[in-house]
């Protein structure tokens, strides 16, 4: 159903991070691209209006593969956010990316291989509005602004975060064999996830700032001897780390500009070329 409510910044991440807050307001959202995660959840952080959007559902009951990144990120601008975090759990490709690292990448590598990353893809929307054909740049794919802010944040708060670094995002659910994980090692690439991409590319498209936030919860496959790393590894680490990483995102979000001071390049995605539909 549509709603009147509205925010400036999305969180795109766990229940985890805003279940503490006083007056959160639950509101369902429709898009042309179906229903996106969740609902989304509306709070307030520093006088900012922010929603937060479970990206797995409130239950964790969606693998990576079947998220519906087109109407999440629809459904966050359509509510007045262009501005958007997304953090999330990683896998360490070097033995300095310990469990407990955050690092916030500067560059992304796609290794998925099922997954609908664009809105430029020549299929009628429900209205029967055609999209046109739009090639636009990931050059450079999070929001050097909000790349400031989220490691000032982390410095703020004592947290040595890793400025820069390529994130290779994987299909999922499964995790990397050893040769897959030695191989992105020795491609050069920081950190392994499953949900980074097209997350990044679509927030691009709609001409949002997207800065993501990885934590490290585990060394990949190839890059410890031992054991592989497990789901139970995972959520531990995450659990240990989901209290620090809040404060730190919440820092964020009072560090960010407001959305008429925007000034980086994510405002001029589409170059001024018209999409064919009218953005939300």
């Amino acid at each position: 159903m549509a709603t009147n409510a509205n925010a400036e910044i999305g969180v795109i991440g766990g229940s985890g991070l805003y279940s503490f807050l006083e007056n959160v307001t639950e509101v369902q959202v429709d898009t042309p691209y179906g229903s996106p995660s969740d609902s989304l959840f509306f709070g307030e952080i520093a006088g900012r209006k922010v929603a937060f959007l479970p990206r797995h559902g409130r239950g964790h009951h969606l693998p990576p593969h079947r998220i519906n990144y087109r109407a999440n990120l629809w459904a966050l601008r359509s509510v007045g956010v262009r501005q958007v975090l997304g953090p999330c759990a990683v896998g360490g490709l070097r033995p300095e990316y310990g469990p407990g690292t955050l690092l916030v990448p500067d560059q992304f590598v796609d290794r998925t291989s099922a997954r609908t990353q664009t809105y430029f893809d020549g299929l009628p929307l429900p209205d029967g509005t055609i999209p046109n054909v739009v090639h636009v740049s990931p050059a450079d794919p999070y929001c050097p602004r909000g790349r400031t802010t989220a490691l000032a944040a982390a410095r703020g708060r004592d947290w040595d975060p890793v400025d820069g670094g390529t994130l290779v995002v994987v299909e999922g659910p499964r995790f990397s064999t050893r040769a897959e994980s030695r191989w992105y090692a020795q491609m050069g690439w920081s950190v392994v996830g499953m949900t980074g991409h097209p997350e990044a590319m679509l927030a691009r498209e709609l001409e949002l700032c997207y800065t993501s936030m990885t934590l490290v919860t585990d060394l990949d496959a190839g890059a410890e001897s031992g054991e592989g790393v497990s789901h139970g590894d995972v959520l531990k680490v995450f659990a240990a780390n989901v209290d620090r990483l809040r404060t730190v995102l919440f820092d964020v979000v009072a560090g960010l500009p407001a959305n008429g001071d925007r000034d980086c390049p994510c405002i001029h995605a589409l170059g001024g070329i018209d999409p064919g539909f009218e953005l939300p």
